[in-house]
């Protein structure tokens, strides 16, 4: 073992950061988490996407091996990210192991022996498997022999039905706290309200548990949302815009749409794959790894795809249909930016999107409560589309945490107008209204609409709606305008959509307030263009990436020919390329032009086993210019 190696068996948080990980100092909160923890103590972590979660648990977990207190169980609920974390504490020199499915039965007890001697530093286990009697008894021999070091329940968001990625198997981790009472436990998450923060400290009996609420703020994120005229084509213009050649994620509400939209941006000469729970497991797993392992490619997917993914490069993250709710869309779209560069959060929106998910919650087989908390999280989510101030003081505060605008948003580069929708809302109410009661029968909104624009079709002229009262007096209000308020009506309770009677519009008993002006309702403007963006520098397909663009002509060359070194390097150990190095990391070598192994050393992101890995081919990279 190097000399080098061996003073990073220092088991101070501080050295194990420097020595193993290669960094200088923590960031925000992470130091007062990581002491905290490894002195033993509980807590509950709220980090965004990219804070540096992992790093909460994996050096306390270090620390505590060292000072003999045995293994740490960390709870993952998927097998990409397992292999993901496990491959990079391996390059980092520290032991970790998982336990999921893609073991054979021979594998599986090797990893298991080697946990109880104690030789292994983080194991990674689904929830299912750690709640098992085979793998708790286990836990009961570590425990009795005092090698049971330390519980990280991570995305603990899942434990929560409020949450937005609910997975009921995570509800029996209770067992942890009732039979290792003593093993202290840190659950993380990047994204809870109020409401599922508190059902997480309840379901794991997290209450005497220390809570870490970090900024929800993404600065490098640009938020745009648009209304959805032609989704296809608007994404396509936003993609060939702005991110020609770069990495991104496509969110879709179904399967057919995944499929459909990743063959129309094939079509168009994009690098597009799906990724859906259809899929065949072997095709999904190939695209994930062609995701994570190639530069440029656009996944086009449902919400089954992202959690855990750890790639940094994500320039833009787009959703074609609108999610449930903001925690689901905040972490979906925080996956775009991880390495701390520009990205764009991008989502396109429409009167459909409303009807879709008002209709979910309206047919779920839950309870009332369960219906009415989802429908506040649905308004909320229409509240900032609708919104004509700023995205992210909006999407901040919804997670309780007060902002100022960010001039970064659509709507601080270009203010949206403002109008009062409330008596184009009266006299859609009382156009369905007169419509039922006329006919007897519901029409939907496109019909309605045409009656009150005064548009005699030939559906008006077969059911004589040409002849009720309210035809033609919002002759005055563009299609887009009447949209807009009847997603704003819908998604308050104010109207309701039949979808057993083909969408056919509702009156309900929020209808009446509405009727009576004694609810106003104001809207953005419908903006058929763009809004102007500030231009940001961009890279074409194979250029640098932005980490690199400070760095002059042989810096960029130096840096190209590191990344190729990388690529070779991360084939051969199959694994993500920014498992081995951050592009920020190559960059600062670039930048130094290192000319013995010295020169690296202090360099963020090299630890010691880095160093000694692959400390002498970056000199011989590096020597090359």
């Amino acid at each position: 073992m190097s000399a080098l190696l061996s003073e990073s068996l220092a088991a101070s948080p501080e050295q194990i950061l420097h020595d193993v990980f290669g960094y200088a100092r923590f960031r925000g909160p992470q130091e007062g988490i990581v002491h905290h923890v490894t002195a033993g103590g509980d807590a509950l972590v709220l980090m965004p996407t990219g804070g540096g979660k992992s790093l909460c648990y994996q050096i306390p977990a270090i620390a505590r091996h060292r000072s003999g207190k045995g293994v740490t169980v960390v709870v993952s609920p998927l097998i990409a990210l397992m292999h993901d974390q496990v491959g990079a504490l391996h390059e980092a020199g520290v032991s970790a192991a998982f336990l999921n499915s893609t073991l054979d039965w021979e594998e599986t007890q090797d990893v298991e022996r080697r946990m109880l001697r104690g030789e292994i530093t983080l194991l990674y286990a689904a929830p299912e498997r750690v709640t098992t009697p085979r793998f708790l008894s286990q836990l009961d021999s570590l425990h009795e022999r005092g090698k049971l070091s330390l519980f990280a329940i991570d995305e603990a968001h899942c434990v929560s039905q409020w949450g937005h990625d609910f997975r009921p198997e995570y509800r029996a981790l209770t067992v942890l706290h009732e039979r290792y009472a003593g093993v202290p436990r840190i659950a993380l998450t990047a994204t809870a309200d109020a409401l599922t923060r508190a059902d997480i400290v309840e379901r794991l009996q997290l209450e005497e548990a220390r809570q870490f609420v970090s900024s929800f703020d993404r600065p490098n994120i640009r938020y745009t949302i648009v209304e959805k005229k032609d989704a296809t084509t608007q994404l396509l213009r936003f993609i060939e815009r702005e991110h020609e050649g770069d990495a991104g994620v496509v969110y879709c509400q179904s399967r057919k749409r995944v499929e459909d939209l990743a063959q129309s941006l094939c079509d168009a000469g994009l690098n597009a794959l799906p990724y859906h729970a259809g899929l065949d497991a072997a095709v999904r797993q190939k695209n994930q790894d062609r995701f994570l392992r190639e530069e440029g490619i656009v996944m086009v997917a449902t919400i089954a795809f992202g959690m855990g993914i750890d790639k940094p490069d994500v320039r833009f993250v787009a959703h074609v249909d609108m999610p449930k709710n903001i925690e689901g869309y905040y972490q979906e779209t925080g996956r775009g930016g991880r390495d701390g560069e520009p990205a764009d959060a991008w989502m396109a929106y429409g009167l459909q999107d409303v009807v879709n998910q008002r209709r979910m919650i309206d047919e779920s087989p839950a309870g009332e409560e369960f219906k009415q908390v989802m429908r506040g999280k649905l308004d909320a989510l229409l509240s900032l589309a609708e919104a004509s101030d700023c995205r992210r003081v909006r999407l901040l505060g919804y997670f309780g945490e007060k902002s100022t605008p960010c001039g970064n948003c659509d709507n601080c580069i270009s203010p949206p107008q403002v109008w009062d929708g409330t008596d184009a809302a009266r006299k859609l109410l009382s156009t369905i209204y007169r419509v039922q009661q006329q006919s007897g029968i519901s029409f939907g909104a496109g019909h309605v609409m045409d009656i009150l624009r005064g548009k005699a079709t030939e559906k008006v002229k077969q059911y004589g709606h040409e002849r009720i009262s309210t035809f033609g007096i919002g002759s005055e209000f563009s299609e887009p305008q009447l949209r807009g308020v009847l997603r704003q009506l819908i998604a308050t309770g104010a109207l309701a959509v039949d979808a057993q009677a083909f969408n056919t519009l509702q009156l309900t008993e929020g209808s009446r307030s509405v009727l009576r002006g004694e609810t106003q309702v104001m809207l953005r403007e419908s903006v058929s263009q763009p809004a102007e963006r500030k231009k940001r520098e961009k890279t074409s397909r194979g250029a640098p990436s932005p980490a690199a663009a400070t760095l002059d002509a042989t810096g960029q060359a130096r840096f190209t020919a590191l990344k190729a070194w990388r690529g070779e390097v991360a084939r051969e150990h199959n694994l993500p390329a920014y498992v081995i190095f951050h592009d920020a990391t190559l960059a600062a070598i670039a930048e130094r032009a290192p000319a013995t192994l010295e020169d690296l050393q202090g360099i963020s992101g090299i630890g010691a086993k880095k160093l000694e890995a692959y400390g002498a081919d970056v000199l011989r990279v590096c020597a090359s210019f």
